[in-house]
């Protein structure tokens, strides 16, 4: 995946029962914030934390567009997009960005995560520590 790549992502919850769209310029930062509920109320309500679509954009205004229309859509449509790519609804944060399966309902513990990504709650550090 491009670092300069903008996505738009679904997520969902161990039962599929909800979707979330959403747009970023970083996947690995905001499914890990999904998975340490770092992201919404809905998000945490929901335990929103599996990847099952993303599309990748190099102009953010694309993405954003592709964000608005897809929430725009209604479920047997957003469902459908999802099987073209990935049938199973399988987590793809393994095997696209390299992370491990989704946590049990109730997420990973917020403090712990961050810390493993050399991130803390505001967001990235360089190798001395640094926010940046």
């Amino acid at each position: 995946m491009s670092r300069e790549a903008f996505c738009v992502y679904m997520m969902t919850n161990k039962g599929q029962t909800t979707l979330h769209i959403g747009v970023t310029n970083s996947m690995l930062r905001r499914v890990h914030q999904h998975r340490s509920g770092g992201v919404s109320e809905f998000t945490e309500r929901y335990d929103l934390n599996r990847l099952v679509d993303y599309e990748q954009y190099n102009d953010p205004r694309d993405a954003i567009a592709r964000e608005k229309q897809l929430k725009r859509w209604r479920r047997e449509k957003k469902e459908a997009l999802i099987g073209k790519m990935n049938p199973t609804w399988a987590d793809l944060a393994a095997s696209v960005l390299g992370l491990g399966s989704a946590p049990a309902p109730g997420g990973w513990k917020r403090r712990r995560s961050l810390d493993k990504l050399g991130m803390t709650d505001m967001g990235a550090r360089d190798d001395a520590g640094a926010e940046r």
